[in-house]
């Protein structure tokens, strides 16, 4: 099988189960939405039904508490005026619960409807009343105190059946329990054949970006018309490209740049030690000097590339509480035996920056050994503490143009004024300070010093 049908293969699944994945979510919600909703419905209904039967009960029981209140007896009530059907209940009993009247038994028997009265209407429900031929069917039972002519307190309570109630909620449940997971299925279908539509175009648009080969960044894809979330993700991934490009562009550019540079120094070394080699003359060891300065040049070069492949690299730096002042005194008297150029530092103040000490180094140094291959007769650095580090490093030779300044920080950059003149650059020092500077959360630029050159290096105080 090819790689390439083994890739769309791969693709197919994820895609399939990215899919399945949006599928199985929205059905969960909907599934999870129609559950309680047919819950909370079966609920509503049975409390409706319950509540009409209440209603019923309490309408009976209000007739026969007004045929009493009249005047007339219980017994008369219940036989002239309350028609009462066959799988209901009225009775009235007394203040010491005593049978007055019953629709069903005789009067002095044993209450039929045990529920408790309070001093208003109550409705329970009871599971069953024992009546004759009834199997324990539920009832909804209501209780109305009432106040007869002669001062007597007397107790209405009025049993309906609860059966065709809960029948219809029955029956309601029954019609929910296969109607739910049904709408949930056929949700479930239209979701997976939308999902497959909506992600169609995602597909389409991977496997434009899976056709770009490696050395073809230079290619974009086609963005989709409508400004939608899958337009801006082109938008995006196009973005993406061109910075991919650029950098790879960088890269090889680096490189090319680098190659350059070290085999110069290389080419130098290899001619004047085959002209020693083929001449047996003790001179050459006058060369040694011009050999030892080639070799220190390739081994700054390597030196340099190595740290920019570092900062590339993204290698975490040192966080360390390091004294700026120290490092510049430090490496000032070091140059200052190399040099015939004058290096003031008369202007350096205490400040205490947070960072990796040997790179902080490297920065300072860099900016020192620019300053001397540019300065006439002086070199000045200063160094203060306001809200930041402030180190200034200024020499007194031709000035950096203004439409240079900020490309004097490109990698293997030398210009082509006064200040272009090989005295030993690679011109990756500049690109260094830069890089390392913006690791520790700083910046620097460069400024007219009106003759010469000021860079400024800005860096946070430790805090």
């Amino acid at each position: 099988m090819s790689v390439r049908r083994t890739a769309g293969l791969a693709g197919w699944a994820r895609r399939r189960s990215l899919r399945a994945r949006l599928t199985a979510a929205a059905v969960a919600v909907v599934a999870a939405a129609l559950s309680l909703s047919a819950v909370l419905l079966v609920i509503r209904v049975e409390s409706a039904l319950v509540a009409g039967v209440d209603a019923a009960a309490r309408d009976r029981a209000e007739r026969v508490a007004t045929a009493i209140d009249s005047g007339r007896s219980a017994a008369s009530v219940l036989t002239a005026d309350v028609v009462v059907d066959d799988d209901e209940v009225v009775q009235v009993l007394d203040g010491d619960r005593a049978v007055l009247a019953s629709s069903v038994g005789r009067p002095g028997g044993r209450p039929l409807l045990t529920a408790p009265a309070g001093t208003g209407p109550e409705a329970v429900t009871l599971d069953g009343l024992a009546l004759p031929g009834e199997q324990d069917e539920p009832y909804r039972v209501l209780s109305l105190p009432v106040r007869a002519p002669d001062g007597q307190r007397v107790l209405v309570q009025v049993g309906l059946p609860l059966d065709d109630a809960e029948d219809s909620v029955e029956e309601l449940t029954s019609a929910l329990t296969v109607g739910v997971p049904a709408v949930v299925a056929v949700l479930a279908v239209l979701t997976w054949l939308l999902a497959g539509r909506a992600l169609r175009p995602v597909e389409a648009l991977r496997r434009e970006a899976a056709d770009i080969p490696g050395d073809a960044l230079d290619r974009r894809l086609a963005v989709p018309a409508g400004g939608d979330e899958l337009a801006r993700l082109a938008i995006t991934f196009n973005a993406l490209l061109g910075r991919a490009e650029d950098a790879t562009r960088r890269q090889r550019e680096f490189v090319a740049d680098a190659a350059h540079e070290i085999r110069s120094p290389l080419a130098s070394l290899r001619t004047q030690l085959e002209v020693a080699a083929l001449h047996d003359d003790p001179s050459w060891r006058e060369q040694l000097p011009a050999l030892t300065e080639d070799a220190q040049r390739l081994s700054r070069l390597v030196d340099d590339l190595l740290r920019l492949a570092r900062i590339d690299a993204r290698v975490p730096l040192a966080r360390d509480e390091v004294d700026l002042d120290d490092l510049v005194l430090e490496t000032a008297e070091r140059i200052r035996r190399h040099t015939m150029r004058h290096v003031d530092t008369s202007a350096v103040s205490a400040a205490r920056v947070t960072g990796d000490r040997a790179a902080l180094a490297r920065v300072v140094q860099n900016l020192l050994d620019n300053a001397l291959r540019h300065a006439r007769t002086t070199v000045s650095v200063s160094l203060i503490a306001t809200d930041q580090a402030l180190l200034t490093v200024r020499d007194d030779g031709p000035g950096i143009p203004v439409d240079q300044r900020e490309r004097v920080f490109d990698r293997f950059t030398r210009l082509d004024d006064a200040r272009s003149r090989d005295l030993g650059g690679t011109g990756l020092g500049l690109a260094i300070v830069r890089d390392v500077v913006r690791q520790h959360g700083g910046d620097v630029v460069v400024e007219d010093a009106a003759p010469g050159a000021r860079l400024v290096v800005r860096l946070p105080l430790t805090g």
